[in-house]
């Protein structure tokens, strides 16, 4: 399925040598925002919008029509890690069927695994694990396990591929810092209140 980018500066979900850059059209009926403020099109299909932690509707109003055609997306990255397969693919009150459905297309030729889910800050995948995350990080202020030992356990007792220690440390701890304390910021919730250890990592990076 045909798709045109706009792009200013770097993406999270693109690396300059990702083949999905490279297959772009010069034209086309679906237009991705990478990095680039959106305005309406009336003329498209679907308007794309890169998303980091933030809601759709910071660049979007929420119930005005001419955003019909605008849907969001996130694909997932733990940090400096590789980008993964998973889009998240973000709609609004407004947002037509159509539109969803022509980005939920475009993405799944690609190749990538598109779910699909309503304008809420950190979407599905950060909400749910970053609370996880911290509570490891908090586990092992508190002495309750060596980061080993909680990895350890989390890989063969639940079978994940790695360890929350690991993965945060892998990915960075500054990111993870980032994206937690905008979930505080804007649920106000205790778990997502970043720990010592990734706060202290985000003054480390700040100096």
């Amino acid at each position: 399925m045909a798709y045109m980018i706009l792009q200013h500066g770097e993406s999270r979900s693109f690396p300059p040598d990702d083949p999905f850059l490279a297959a772009a059209a010069v034209q086309a009926d679906i237009v991705l925002h990478l990095g680039t403020p959106v305005a309406p099109d009336p003329g498209k299909v679907a308007v794309v919008v890169e998303l980091g932690v933030e809601c759709l509707a910071d660049h979007a109003e929420d119930d005005n029509p001419v955003y019909t055609n605008v849907v969001g997306f996130s694909r997932f990255r733990n940090g400096v890690d590789s980008p993964s397969k998973l889009v998240e693919l973000v709609r609004m009150r407004v947002t037509a069927d159509n539109a969803v459905a022509a980005a939920k297309a475009m993405f799944e030729t690609a190749g990538f695994t598109v779910v699909i889910c309503t304008d809420q800050a950190g979407r599905i995948l950060d909400r749910l694990l970053r609370p996880k995350y911290n509570a490891a990080l908090r586990f092992l202020d508190e002495g309750l396990a060596s980061a080993a030992d909680m990895d350890t356990t989390c890989k063969l007792g639940l079978g994940y591929p790695d360890g929350p220690i690991e993965r945060l440390v892998r990915g960075g701890l500054a990111h993870h810092c980032d994206v937690t304390s905008a979930l505080f910021a804007t649920y106000g919730t205790a778990a997502y209140a970043p720990p010592r250890m990734a706060l202290a990592a985000r003054r480390r990076g700040a100096r």
